[in-house]
């Protein structure tokens, strides 16, 4: 017995392919004998023909990967593509550094620890590069916290 016009038009009612619907098979008989949309309707109202319910992707290990990503896991050497100056520029680097010298200078003679004539001197240092860090620039103005 051949169904596959029942299949067709059940699956154009149901909006699911062909490989997705499903027929009863104890009703076959019955389901051959459905000629018209309006049988095999019917059949769908009654439960005889269904569709199968579709299958996806899990997304669980997705997740968990993701989730261990926030964290900052799985970042290492291994996964790194390209220069490390591509992950962050040359520039941005700089400019981190930079700014958080200015921060430390700035606050230095809020504090009134070095005078005007210092932090100038200091200043342009800053922007010539010759400082690596903020403990750096600490040790080069003799000052200890």
């Amino acid at each position: 017995m051949n169904l596959l016009t029942q299949k067709r038009l059940a699956g154009e009612i149901m909006k699911v392919g062909e490989r997705k619907v499903w027929i009863d098979p104890t009703r076959l008989e019955d389901v051959s004998r459905a000629i018209t949309r309006d049988d095999v309707k019917h059949f769908i109202s009654i439960g005889v023909i269904t569709a199968k319910p579709s299958i996806g992707n899990s997304r669980g290990r997705l997740k968990k990967r993701i989730a261990q990503k926030k964290k900052g896991r799985q970042s290492g050497h291994g996964r790194r593509t390209g220069k490390k100056t591509a992950r962050t520029p040359r520039k941005e680097s700089w400019m981190n550094k930079v700014r958080a010298l200015r921060d430390e200078l700035n606050k230095l003679k809020e504090e009134e620890k070095i005078t005007e004539s210092q932090y100038r001197k200091t200043y342009k240092q800053i922007k010539g590069n010759l400082f690596n860090s903020r403990r750096h620039m600490r040790e080069n103005l003799k000052l200890t916290k």
